[in-house]
């Protein structure tokens, strides 16, 4: 199921670095994160939904490219997000 309007708006002015800000890094780890969450709790339900595993799996190399990309560029923010998500690295 996707994310509601205000779910959206709560998780991007908690991981957002200004006060415009959607599309940075943080922001669609954070996004990516949550939505990884709610595939998981729907597989554990769901043990058999292949093309809900397969999302799963794309939206995890998603967030990866992207904690790639934190950790190359700017480490400090990527060592932040990590913590802040709960992440293992």
């Amino acid at each position: 199921m996707a994310l509601g309007r205000n779910e959206k708006d709560a998780i991007i002015s908690e991981y957002h670095v200004h006060d415009k800000d959607t599309g940075s890094p943080e922001v669609q780890i954070a996004l990516l994160s949550n939505r990884i969450d709610q595939l998981v709790d729907h597989l554990k339900a769901h043990k058999h939904d292949e093309h809900s595993r397969l999302g799963l799996i794309k939206l995890v190399g998603q967030r990866r490219g992207h904690l790639n990309y934190l950790n190359r560029n700017y480490p400090a923010r990527y060592k932040d997000i990590v913590a802040r998500l709960g992440l293992r690295r």
